[in-house]
This record gives structure tokens, C-alpha cells and sequence, in this order.
């Protein structure tokens, strides 16, 4: 048996709203402390502070990278928040996968009608040429990764019935 161990990081793209909540929490951070200025010193100080962090946690879930591991026929994603916070997502088997092809392939044309539940690992957006790809694991989840083409080799090399790179 073959070990293959092989690491990925994608960024994902940002959310518009993350950005505008974060600015819009600063600005009321910022009345809160200059209210502070008028007369009304703690409840500024108060109301400050808390939209200051309220600020500081929206900026956090806005920058969101994942980590995708592959060891031993197994998957691991990790979610990064701001470069700081590490969270692990999910594990998936190869062996409960079904299929792994690019998010264009002609070979999910048999999965388009499927009732699945689709989970987003990706970059967010479709790059031009779109490297994004899907597997469906159990028949029951829709699995959008973005890995490298090393990954991808590697993954093909162990499991080269279910993984496709056309």
C-alpha cells in the first residue's frame, strides 16, 4: 500500500456584505467612543467596545481560507479565519466518494439530476479556466474543492476509478 500525503491552501473570495458590516461596525465603534467626547463617557465607552468587536469577529468570518490535506485516501478540509483561528470542517474517505471530476466535466453529466446537498470548499468564483471540482460522496453531498494539480495527481494516482482530471 502506497502512502500519499499532499497539503493545499485556497483562499476564498470575500464577501461583499463581511466588508461593508465590518466598516459599518467601525463607524458605530467610532460615534461610540466620540460620544464619549459629549458628556455620555460610559455608555459610550460601553457601546464603543462592543461594536469594536462585533467589528473585529465579522472581519474574521469575511476572511476565510481553507486547508484541504490528503493522506491515505482520506480528506481533510480545515477552515482558517483570518489567518488565525483553525477550525476542521469535515474527513471524507475516498472510498464512500463516488466521483471527483472538474465542475465542467461531461463525466457528472449522469449526477446533474440528483438531490444532493451541496457544500462549498472552493474559491467562491469561477476562475478563468475554472479549476474548481465536485465530488458527490455518499450520494447524499455535493463536495465543491478547489485543490492544486499536484493534489490532483496524487489523488488520481491512488484512486484512479473515481477521480478524473480531463
Amino acid at each position: 500500500m502506497s502512502e500519499a500525503y499532499i497539503e493545499c491552501l485556497v483562499k476564498a473570495k470575500g464577501s461583499f456584505i463581511y466588508k461593508l458590516a465590518r466598516i459599518f461596525l467601525y463607524v458605530l465603534s467610532g460615534l461610540g467612543f466620540l460620544s464619549m467626547a459629549f458628556g455620555t463617557s460610559v455608555i459610550g465607552v460601553i457601546i464603543g467596545l462592543a461594536f469594536g468587536f462585533a467589528g473585529y469577529y465579522v472581519g474574521m468570518l469575511g476572511e476565510v481560507e481553507y486547508e484541504y490535506l490528503y493522506m491515505d485516501k482520506e480528506l481533510t478540509v480545515d477552515k482558517i479565519l483570518a489567518q488565525t483561528k483553525r477550525k476542521r470542517i469535515a474527513t471524507y474517505t475516498m472510498e464512500r466518494t463516488e466521483i471527483m471530476a472538474p465542475i465542467k466535466s461531461y463525466r457528472l453529466d449522469n449526477y446533474k439530476n440528483r438531490q444532493t446537498k451541496d457544500v462549498d470548499y472552493s474559491i467562491g468564483y469561477e476562475d478563468k479556466p475554472d479549476k474548481r471540482y465536485v465530488f458527490y460522496y455518499e450520494g447524499g453531498q455535493r463536495i465543491l474543492i478547489s485543490p492544486s494539480e499536484e493534489m490532483i495527481k496524487v489523488m488520481k494516482n491512488a484512486n484512479p476509478r473515481k477521480v478524473f482530471s480531463d
